[in-house]
């Protein structure tokens, strides 16, 4: 069986690193909040090209904390509305409700599967105040256009670039075009640790600081709280594993692109549509996902012919039972992507044989 991600692999890779990383963190005695955090945030800023990076717990906590920081420092207000794409994982919504915003959803683009300007612009109300720009799939959406939006209209704009780690255009990675990128390390992710962390970039000093302190039990000082936080900090030993695996990034990157491009340049099947891709550097490759009508029987034949795929997702959150209110609405462009994306295997452990074996069995399908 040709697996859909094998961790521990692709983890394998920098195992004496990584061990080394792990035992010097047990060594020092000193297991949050101390230099090897310091560290990766300083590292993984330059990476990103932002002024600042702040570890958290986990992906979810970068956006929950942002917005969070955002009403603190008075530019947002409970009811304000953030527009977000309908077909993206639950975490980017869940990060707003949890903030008294109201997610204000609009279609994709279909053939990106990210936001697009004009549904933006048909979604911008006197209320709105915030856009979610959620880079899905390893995709950045198109941010130029984002931009210039945010600022006709005086909007924050925070992007979810939980699958997008390293995508760039013009130069600019993202994390580094919104006023504040919010970063899952989920051991899945391109760029992965050994369990859950996460990170915020941003240039702007007031809400790094903000974001530090409310990750810290809304403190900034030791017994002295500002803020009524919550406790959200990327632990030493995941930071280090991080370090470790952020010099070898843009590897991963290629060996995706590289496999990507053979999946682009070889499957032939008119039951199957391919990605589609704005230009390389915007793409990181996390999921290669196809669209089909047939997507349950190709899922089912895939199986039998030894190939492991996923479903990147399988029911929008307005269908998802914690959204009762939503049940009812209609979203047609997204409700068809949930019934046709499949997911095929791809890696920097995945191999060409492997890539063959995938593209002739999709191909006899």
């Amino acid at each position: 069986m040709i697996p859909f991600l094998d961790l521990k692999k692709i983890n394998a890779q920098y195992q004496s690193e990584l061990k080394e990383a792990c035992s010097r963190v047990i060594d020092s005695g000193w297991y949050l909040l101390g230099s090897e955090v310091t560290e990766f945030e300083n590292e993984f800023s330059q990476y990103c090209g932002t002024k600042h990076a702040i570890g958290v717990a986990n992906g979810l906590d970068a956006l929950t904390l942002t917005l969070r920081a955002w009403k603190e420092l008075g530019k947002l207000n409970d009811g304000d509305e953030v527009i977000v794409q309908a077909n993206t994982y639950i975490a980017s919504i869940l990060a707003i409700t949890e903030n008294n915003l109201v997610p204000v959803l609009v279609e994709p683009d279909p053939e990106t599967f990210n936001l697009s300007s004009h549904q933006i612009s048909l979604a911008i109300t006197e209320k709105t105040r915030v856009i979610l720009p959620v880079h899905l799939y390893g995709q950045l959406s198109p941010m130029v256009e984002i931009m210039a939006l945010a600022e006709k209209h005086n909007l924050l704009v925070l992007e979810d670039c939980a699958q997008s780690h390293g995508a760039m255009v013009d130069g600019k990675k993202c994390g580094d075009w919104g006023h504040a990128g919010a970063f899952s390390f989920y051991p899945g992710k391109n760029l992965g640790a050994l369990g859950d962390a996460g990170a915020v970039t941003t240039n702007n000093d007031e809400l790094a600081q903000a974001i530090r302190a409310l990750g810290n039990y809304g403190s900034k000082e030791k017994y002295k709280n500002i803020y009524q936080g919550v406790n959200s900090r990327l632990d030493e030993i995941q930071a280090a594993m991080l370090t470790v695996k952020l010099k070898y990034l843009n590897n991963e990157i290629l060996e995706r692109r590289k496999f990507s491009n053979f999946y682009l340049e070889n499957i032939n099947n008119d039951k199957v549509f391919l990605p589609t891709m704005t230009n390389e550097n915007s793409h990181v490759w996390h999921l290669f996902v196809i669209k089909t009508k047939h997507r349950d029987d190709l899922h089912k034949y895939l199986i039998e012919q030894g190939i492991q795929t996923l479903i990147h997702y399988p029911t929008p959150p307005h269908k998802q039972q914690a959204f009762p209110e939503w049940n009812e609405r209609y979203y047609p462009i997204t409700e068809k992507l949930h019934k046709e994306v499949l997911s095929l295997p791809i890696c920097g452990e995945f191999n060409l044989s492997d890539a063959r074996h995938v593209v002739k069995a999709i191909n006899n399908y």
